[in-house]
């Protein structure tokens, strides 16, 4: 449920935080993943004292809406003094959105994988970008798999349609090329001639960057053709609950690349599952890089207020590229704006992955 700004009062005792995360739409799905991995982190952080001796708090709001009409809920709760920062998985349109309107006010964590290059006063990240994420992962797949003829498949906004850009250098440079591309509106159910155009290439991969429930649909699809039998598939944006929601069978020659996957045996994510698992019982939403990836805003936030020793987004902007915090994803710095981290290429194993390297 979105808490909307007219119902809210301003409580000077806490540190409030807008989580702007998907509640419906294609990415809905793994919305509460997000949210449970956002209020784990909140929970931790008050358990050490909270954030400038104030208790953190969240308020949810649903970026899964209309860009415009996210970006004027959040900025309507700005400008209030309902919350003092912002952070959350949601797609790039809404960053773009809501960025101009609230970043140079109060410190804005995007937390999704993206298309590189946010450059606006105020936000930083915790994201994974085609140069460290896609690139790798595509040359190593020519190297070890043969791969060389790319179509791409992905919803029509900006971060596929620049990824796509990217995809087409980092193609040419590992020997290939991209033999096709196709876009689709959100919330695509019909994928007869994205596959029709896929089958007459001669594409051996495909690089998916759908959204949520449109990749399901994209993969179910996919695995009912026997497009499978010919080529591989790549994901940016593919977690354990898009894999359970497409289906074992659907699944097969199915790669994904993310800073986090459930199955990585380090202590942190053993640690990292053991405390999900505590809070939320066993039949809590899928660990996936999605939802783990608001946790993730949430540490960094308190970290950026903390090292600044103040809410103001310049002082914080000025004190962030000393700033780290210990999370599942092990010890991670700014740099630039930008969390670095490991990246990791994994293959589905029917409802899971397995991590096959370091990238």
């Amino acid at each position: 449920m979105t808490a909307g700004a007219s119902f809210l009062t301003v409580d000077r005792g806490v540190v409030s935080i807008a989580l702007v995360y998907p509640m419906r739409g294609p990415a809905g799905m793994f919305g509460p993943s997000c949210e449970l991995c956002a209020q784990l982190a909140m929970e931790e952080v008050n358990r050490r004292g909270g954030v400038l001796g104030r208790e953190l708090r969240l308020v949810p709001v649903d970026g899964g809406a209309p860009p415009a009409e996210v970006a004027a809920e959040v900025e309507a709760l700005v400008s209030m003094g309902a919350v003092q920062g912002v952070t959350g998985w949601h797609i790039s349109s809404v960053r773009q959105a809501v960025a101009p309107r609230i970043a140079h006010r109060v410190p804005y964590v995007y937390t999704a994988l993206y298309e590189g290059g946010e450059r606006t006063e105020g936000v930083f990240l915790t994201s994974e970008t085609p140069d460290a994420q896609l690139w790798p992962a595509m040359r190593l797949l020519a190297a070890d798999l043969g791969v060389r003829r790319w179509f791409v498949v992905g919803n029509d906004y900006v971060w596929p349609r620049r990824t796509t850009r990217a995809a087409q250098r980092y193609a040419l440079r590992s020997g290939g090329r991209l033999v096709g591309h196709h876009f689709l509106p959100l919330e695509t159910h019909d994928f007869t001639e994205v596959l029709r155009r896929i089958e007459r290439s001669d594409a051996d991969a495909v690089l998916m960057l759908l959204v949520g429930a449109d990749a399901v649909r994209f993969n179910r699809a996919f695995g009912r053709s026997g497009l499978d039998q010919r080529c591989l598939r790549l994901s940016t944006l593919m977690d354990e609950n898009m894999l359970l929601a497409s289906g074992a069978a659907n699944t097969r020659r199915l790669f994904s690349t993310a800073g986090f996957f459930a199955g990585l045996v380090t202590q942190e994510n053993l640690d990292f599952h053991g405390q999900f698992a505590r809070r939320f019982g066993l039949e809590a939403p899928p660990l996936g890089s999605l939802g783990e990836s608001c946790y993730e805003g949430v540490m960094l936030l308190a970290a950026l207020i903390a090292e600044a020793g103040t809410l103001d987004v310049r002082a914080v902007e000025a004190s962030a590229e000393v700033v780290s915090y210990d999370g599942p994803r092990g010890e991670l710095r700014l740099r630039r704006r930008h969390v670095r981290q490991r990246i990791y290429l994994a293959e589905a194993d029917g409802l899971d992955f397995t991590v096959l390297a370091e990238l």
